[in-house]
């Protein structure tokens, strides 16, 4: 056996976590408005905005594809979460297709908050995982702390993701 996480199972608990949370949301949809700061956005809404299109982004980029423009995404929820199972089925796609010289392979690209950047794919690979996750928990504490609790351990520990 051996015991190193691979990718494709940090994959699967994002991609777990995502679809928790939209049908969280499908039950609770007020809590889609609660304000909030956290990386540039005023409220739950454009937080999910803000880290589906960063999926969306990365899997554009790692496939060698056209790059979505922000504005392109509306923050209806139906509208967000598609968007979220297009970027996961993009990720899943790059995943299963990579070779060693392809994880290799740095790239120069803008972003909207830090400039432009270098990154391997590999590195933005598992950027673009630990990215939502990070967002999804901060998530979590805002709309607990607003009264709005979820309903599921988020926790890696807690995930069918890995035995």
């Amino acid at each position: 056996m051996d015991p190193a996480l691979r990718l494709s199972e940090l994959l699967a608990y994002t991609e777990g976590e995502t679809r928790k949370w939209r049908d969280w949301f499908a039950r609770n949809p007020a809590a889609l408005d609660v304000k909030l700061d956290i990386a540039q956005a005023t409220d739950a809404r454009t937080l999910v905005q803000h880290i589906v299109i960063v999926d969306l982004r990365y899997a554009e980029r790692l496939l060698g594809e056209e790059v979505t423009a922000y504005e392109n995404v509306t923050t209806d929820a139906v509208t967000l979460f598609a968007t979220a199972d297009r970027a996961f089925q993009k990720l899943r796609s790059f995943l299963s297709s990579a070779t060693e010289d392809d994880w290799k392979f740095v790239m120069e690209f803008p972003t909207p908050s830090a400039g432009t950047l270098k990154s391997s794919k590999r590195k933005m690979f598992v950027h673009t995982l630990l990215h939502s996750a990070r967002h999804w928990a901060q998530l979590a504490t805002a709309l607990r702390t607003a009264g709005f609790k979820t309903d599921w351990q988020h926790d890696f520990l807690m995930t069918d993701a890995i035995d």
